[in-house]
């Protein structure tokens, strides 16, 4: 049985100070946050349902729990935190869970109809007001020398 991934990360961070403490940066600092940090914010954000990933207040916690664990990892293994290998790490968990995010960190998405629909009418109205106006005017005119 595998622990629930909330409770792993003590476990995970004694392995990795274990296993990769030696080894240094580079290419087993990335294979370590992926092996380690990566896995357990997939499962958590698998348990979160999808459209809540947009959403700030639901995801906080986990991000933060993700660069956390980038940090340990990097501290067993005597490296500098933040590093090029961390940005890069963080931009490809955003391309592949925040990319539809606005800056904001809410979904984008069309506002209600009961909001939308004066934005589209009322200029439509005025328009079509403004050209009878016109060409009432223009026809009321042609009779005055």
């Amino acid at each position: 049985l595998l622990p629930h991934p909330r409770t792993a990360l003590p476990l995970i961070i004694v392995l990795v100070s274990h296993c990769v403490s030696v080894l240094g940066c580079g290419p087993h600092y990335q294979h370590a946050i992926e092996e380690f940090c990566l896995a357990k914010f997939k499962l958590d954000m698998h348990e979160l349902d999808q459209r809540h990933w947009c959403n700030w207040e639901d995801t906080v916690e986990l991000y933060g729990e993700l660069t956390n664990c980038t940090y340990l990892v990097a501290v067993k293994m005597g490296c500098f935190w933040p590093n090029q290998l961390v940005d890069e790490f963080f931009i490809h968990v955003h391309r592949h869970y925040f990319h539809d995010c606005s800056l904001s960190g809410r979904l984008l998405r069309d506002p209600p109809n009961r909001i939308l629909g004066p934005f589209i009418v009322v200029p439509i109205l005025v328009t079509l007001l403004m050209t009878a106006l016109v060409v009432w005017r223009s026809k009321r005119s042609e009779g005055i020398v």
